[in-house]
């Protein structure tokens, strides 16, 4: 059924990329977002059948690493063909819902229990929220993220390669290795029971996040739409207490995850290298970028740096 379903939707999208041309996809974001949700059905085929035809000798995770990249080189030929690299965008935030629900098939669903279901179900409304979240805000593919434009003003001549190793590669890796508690929960610890007051925090920690990240961008989204903000500081709410909340929901639940893992046992401490990861990205990368951004678009910007903390929500002195 799914594969009837790709078939016509894909055939239909195609026929009417044929038809109506590059550019009228381009201008309409319904058709945008229709491409992108395509690309993504076929990318996770692509991820599928990587996976099933490589040796069993492989380790599991190594054989889920090479198919994670090839789907990651599959979107990236969209990025290509649609001169736009914001068509990875999304794998940011389908890739763990993926990830999950194929763990989830590994394991079994009749042996799935308390902590496999909390954390299939945490990471889909993760996924469905972030990814929904881009969409709505997408005006489609003649778009694209000002970052990659940055990237193509400084790297003219070689920015393809640029954008497969930093924008596509690089995010993919990052998530890999946020995702890596998955593997002790699903499979190595599969049937060990977790100590429910560890659980509990990590579970709670992992909604917090996802919570936190949505009232931020629901916050900031409606500051956006009044008409009297454009070129105002947004310094109300959360983001009086936080420049970037809702990166501190992104960190939180990788955090909240690994916490989860920990429930069964403390022998894979080492899996939080992904968290880790994913929190020295939006520390010494992402909120620094943007930082210097409004800097140099508000000039009053640096009042606010001067008087609220990047990330955690206490008063400076």
């Amino acid at each position: 059924m799914p594969i009837v379903i790709f078939y016509i939707f894909g055939r239909s999208i195609i026929i009417n990329l044929l038809l109506t041309g590059m550019e009228k996809i381009k201008n309409n974001k319904a058709l945008s977002i229709a491409v992108s949700i395509i690309c993504y059905i076929a990318g996770i085929f692509v991820a599928y059948f990587t996976f099933i035809i490589l040796p069993d000798s492989y380790h599991f995770l190594v054989k889920l690493l090479i198919a994670d990249i090839a789907a990651t080189s599959f979107i990236f030929l969209t990025s290509v063909i649609f001169n736009n690299s914001s068509m990875y965008d999304p794998y940011w935030s389908v890739k763990p819902m993926v990830f999950a629900f194929a763990y989830l098939m590994v394991l079994g669903i009749e042996n799935a229990g308390l902590i496999h279901w909390l954390t299939f179900i945490l990471l889909q409304l993760y996924g469905l929220r972030l990814t929904l979240n881009f969409y709505r805000d997408w005006p489609g593919l003649k778009h694209e993220d000002w970052r990659y434009r940055e990237f193509r003003k400084k790297f003219p001549r070689i920015y393809w390669p640029v954008s497969f190793s930093g924008i596509h590669l690089f995010p993919t890796i990052m998530v890999y290795l946020a995702c890596l508690p998955l593997y002790s929960i699903f499979v190595v610890n599969a049937n060990i029971d977790a100590q429910i007051f560890i659980l509990s925090i990590g579970a709670i920690v992992l909604l917090a996040s996802i919570m936190l990240a949505y009232i931020a961008d629901e916050q900031m989204r409606s500051f956006r739409k009044e008409p009297g903000n454009k070129g105002k500081i947004m310094d109300k709410k959360l983001w009086k207490h936080s420049r970037h909340p809702n990166y501190l929901g992104e960190i939180m639940t990788w955090w909240g995850l690994y916490i989860i893992s920990l429930s069964l046992n403390f022998e894979m401490w080492y899996l939080g290298i992904g968290a880790l990861a994913v929190n020295l990205m939006f520390v010494f990368v992402s909120n620094p970028w943007l930082d210097k951004r409004s800097l140099e678009k508000r000039g009053n910007f640096q009042d606010y740096i001067n008087r609220t903390r990047s990330l955690l929500p206490f008063p400076k002195n």
